[in-house]
Order: C-alpha cells, then sequence, then structure tokens
C-alpha cells in the first residue's frame, strides 16, 4: 500500500523479555545468514539530486506476489538514503513526568531510535512473589540497570529484508518494569513498597514523542508479546482517547496483540496459588488487580462492573474494543500451558495431558473465530513479532507480515470507501489439531540436548500413539508417519 512507504508510521510496542520458567522446547529456526545492507550512495557522487524508483500498482489485486515483489525492491532500494542517518542501535530515555516510575521508584522510560516503538513482562500480585521478583528478575522491576541502546529485531528490526512492512517506522521500545500487565496508575507509598504504573508509563511515552514527530504521524501502532500482548488490548482505546483528547484525533491509532490472549479456563492440575507459576490465570489476576490499582477499558468494566478481572481475557475484552487491533496467537501456547499446570519436560506426556492440550486448540480456535484480523498457527510456542523466524511461520500460505500488510491496506482502503483487496487475507487460522501441524512452525529443539527435533520425534515425545491415531483415521501407521513428516 504506498501510503505505508511515503507516511512513516509510529510503531509502539510492548513487549515480555526472558522466558516464563524453564522449558523443554525452544522455538526458533535455525539462523539464516542475513543480507547486509548495501554501503550508502550519496548523490553528490552522482551528480544528481533526483531518484526514480518503478512502481507499477496497476492490478494488485489480481497479482499480489508481484506487488510485494516491487515493494520489497523499493524498500531496499531507499534502504541506503535512510541508513546514512539511522543507526541501527535504539537509545535510551527516560520520562520527562519522573512521577511516572518502576516498581521501585526508579525512573521509567523507552528506547529509541529516529523515534522507534515497543514493551515487554509477566507480574507479580502480593508483596512476597514482588519481593521475589525483585531480587531474582530486578530488570522487569528497575530500569536501574537498563542499557543505553539495544537492537532492534523481527518487527522492530531497520532492514527491509527482515521487516519488509514496517522496516522505516519511527519504532520506540518501552521495557517493562511494573510488573502489572501494563494497567497499574498506582505510585510507590511507604505501605505498599512498589509502584504499579504500567498504564501510566504507556500514556507518559505517547505525550514525550508528541514533540519528536508523533504529532506529524498519520498512523500509531501499539504492539506488543505476552504480558505486553494483554497490554495493547487494555491500553490501546486509552492512547485513542488520551491523543484524541489533546487535538490529535487525526492520528489513527491500532493495536497488535502477539501472544497476549490467554484462556480463564480450568487448570489441568491445581496447586494452591502460592506464585504466579500455581496459581490458576483468573485467580492471579483476581488478586493482582487489586494489588495494583488497575484501570481496564470503560466499556469493559461497564459490562463487567465489580468482576473487572474478566478484561484482562481476550475473548471477553476484545467485544468492547473500539480501535482496530490484530491478534496474533498460537493456538499451543508455551505460557498457558504453563499457568494449566502442563509440564512439558521429563517423562513423555501422558495420555490426559495430551487431550487437555489438544482441546486447547480447540478452545483458542472457538475464541477467535469472531476477530476479524487475526494470524494463528497450530505451533507449540509463545512470542512471534520480534523473532528473526516470524518472516518464515505462514498459515494457509500466508506470512505474517503479509498478513500485516494486507490488514493495514484494508484498513486505509476501508477509509477511503474502497472495497477490501482481493487475494489479500487477514483472517488466518490452522486448522490441524495437534502441536506443530503446520510445517512452518518454528524449530523444535529439546533443551537439555539442544538437538533439533522431527515432528514426528516431537509428537512421539508428547506421547502421540501413531498406531491408535492411524487406526483412528483408517490409514497405514506407515503412511501417517509420511504424512507428518512431511508436514501434510
Amino acid at each position: 500500500m504506498v501510503p505505508s512507504l511515503l507516511l512513516v508510521p509510529f510503531l509502539l510496542v510492548l513487549m515480555q523479555s526472558g522466558a516464563l520458567c524453564a522449558r523443554r522446547f525452544r522455538g526458533g529456526r535455525n539462523s539464516q545468514p542475513r543480507r547486509s545492507p548495501p554501503p550508502p550512495t550519496h548523490r553528490a557522487d552522482r551528480g544528481d539530486t533526483t531518484e526514480s524508483f518503478p512502481l507499477d500498482f496497476t492490478a494488485v489485486e489480481e497479482n499480489m506476489d508481484n506487488f510485494m515483489t516491487q515493494v520489497k525492491n523499493l524498500a531496499q532500494s531507499l534502504y541506503p538514503c535512510s541508513a546514512q542517518k539511522l543507526d541501527h542501535d535504539m537509545k535510551l530515555n527516560f520520562l520527562v513526568n519522573t512521577s511516572v516510575t518502576c516498581n521501585d521508584g526508579s525512573p521509567a522510560g523507552y528506547v529509541a531510535v529516529h523515534i522507534r516503538a515497543q514493551t515487554r513482562g509477566w507480574y507479580c500480585f502480593n508483596k512476597e512473589n514482588c519481593d521475589s521478583r525483585y531480587e531474582t528478575m530486578r530488570r522487569f522491576m528497575s530500569s536501574s540497570k537498563w542499557p543505553q541502546t539495544k537492537r532492534g529485531t523481527g518487527i522492530l528490526s531497520p532492514l527491509p529484508e527482515e521487516n519488509p512492512h514496517w522496516w522505516n517506522a519511527n519504532m520506540v521500545f518501552i521495557p517493562y518494569c511494573s510488573s502489572d500487565v501494563w494497567s497499574g496508575v498506582t505510585a510507590k507509598t511507604e505501605q505498599n513498597g512498589y509502584a504499579f504504573m504500567g498504564s501510566l508509563i504507556i500514556q507518559e511515552v505517547v505525550k514525550n514523542l508528541l514533540g519528536k514527530g508523533l504529532d506529524n504521524a498519520r498512523v500509531l501502532l501499539l504492539a506488543g508479546s505476552s504480558a505486553g500482548g494483554t497490554g495493547v488490548l487494555l491500553n490501546v482505546d486509552r492512547v485513542a482517547e488520551l491523543l484524541e483528547g489533546m487535538g490529535y484525533a487525526g492520528i489513527q491509532v491500532r493495536g497488535l496483540s502477539d501472544s497476549g490472549w490467554f484462556l480463564d479456563n480450568k487448570q489441568y492440575h491445581c496447586t494452591d496459588c502460592v506464585d504466579t507459576i500455581g496459581c490458576t490465570p483468573t485467580e492471579t489476576i483476581k488478586r493482582g488487580i487489586k494489588y495494583w490499582g488497575s484501570v481496564v477499558p470503560d466499556r469493559c468494566r461497564q459490562s463487567h462492573e465489580g468482576e473487572e478481572w474478566n478484561c484482562f481475557f481476550g475473548y471477553r475484552v476484545f467485544p468492547s474494543i473500539k480501535s482496530p487491533v490484530f491478534v496474533v496467537q498460537w493456538l499451543f501456547d508455551e505460557a498457558q500451558l504453563t499457568m494449566d499446570n502442563i509440564q512439558l519436560t521429563g517423562q513423555p506426556v501422558q495420555e490426559g495431558q495430551w487431550r487437555y492440550i489438544q482441546n486447547l486448540g480447540i478452545e483458542l480456535r472457538n475464541t477467535l473465530k469472531d476477530v476479524p484480523a487475526m494470524f494463528a498457527p497450530a505451533c507449540l510456542s509463545h512470542e512471534v513479532i520480534t523473532r528473526n523466524y516470524w518472516i518464515d511461520v505462514q498459515v494457509k500460505g500466508t506470512s505474517l507480515p503479509r498478513a500485516l500488510h494486507c490488514w493495514d491496506r484494508s484498513l486505509h482502503d476501508s477509509r477511503n470507501n474502497k472495497p477490501p483487496p482481493k487475494a489479500c487475507p487477514v483472517h488466518l487460522i490452522d486448522n490441524c489439531p495437534w502441536p506443530h501441524c503446520n510445517p512452518t512452525c518454528p524449530t523444535i529443539r529439546d533443551q537439555f540436548t539442544g538437538q533439533e527435533m522431527s515432528v514426528v520425534q516431537f509428537l512421539m515425545h508428547m506421547g502421540f500413539d501413531v498406531q491408535k491415531m492411524a487406526q483412528q483415521q483408517g490409514m497405514d501407521p506407515s503412511k501417517l508417519l509420511g504424512m507428518l513428516s512431511s508436514g501434510s
């Protein structure tokens, strides 16, 4: 879409960094060598001041692949021009309003390069586990050890071959240091010992950026992974309302929620609620929302008055959100399985656990069916938009960057009273029934050996009974194994 190249958007991403716990299976494709950007070519060396880039926009709907190739070629040809002024490293900035802080009272902030955007984290819900978190995961509660720069990957990459649609967007990474799923508005006091100001941090970053180019933007994309993905659902309308109230109603605010669509389902094995891992998702949020002094979207709060914890679960809050939101969700999310007490370590998964995992995929699929813009691969993983392999995963032949491009273009066309583009899908969900039945899923590695596992090896470890499944499908076991090995 032309505007995405000519009108540089703002990308504000909320992310969760670090693993939730020790996990046996780690996602991630083998890293492929990336082509280095060409050296800058200065206009003075050529003696001219004009450049032209052939780009044919005719019959785009009928030839989308050719169009995307041309867009990528244009991006790569433009890249040397912008590379003269841009550094790949994103630089640390603290908030002007020093009253908005991390948990321990240290100043909150953001990391930017020529103004670019993002955030990451999990949570604690009482003084005991917050004290423990502060001792073991201080980077999620304090800015005292933040690095001065950060290198962007995935959707934050400045390289067009890694980030074909938003490589030259203005990006801002907001480190997660509030432990409240970006929902709190509570300052630190002697009584509570910690500040919980996640929602205010987002608001203050947006205010700071208005004097640095955001006031001239057409689009602000608030994106996040894991706790940040939930934070997007909680804050996207608040950001839109903030900008409108400050006289910037012309900035289109959109959301991108990655791996933040959790279910408030019953755990496979119930345990005492003593920490964030052992508690049910519902109980954790019920306790946290009081401790954090959380705010939730007004329309959702009105629908669940007295039970505002419901608004932390995607399928419950989504119907109340007014801003456009694109949802990215693995159907077999590792964080969800961890909260449900499914441990993918040690002995092979038992039949009851295997059935529970399959049912989780069915439940997630059902909650996503009415979401107009979404990307849901049948993979066992967690987070994707800032991973190097985010361009490799596909659903029904469409990659995530292309689906996001189609979504961006459909929103633009809708505002201009144009019909949606053809052959440009935005509602993509796998139908196959078990983890990693999609052949483009991230590579599975055994955490202890580091060795790659084939789909067959993975399913056998998961307790997959090839003989029984083949009998149910009415086929020869060897044929089923062949289909699994080929990703059919």
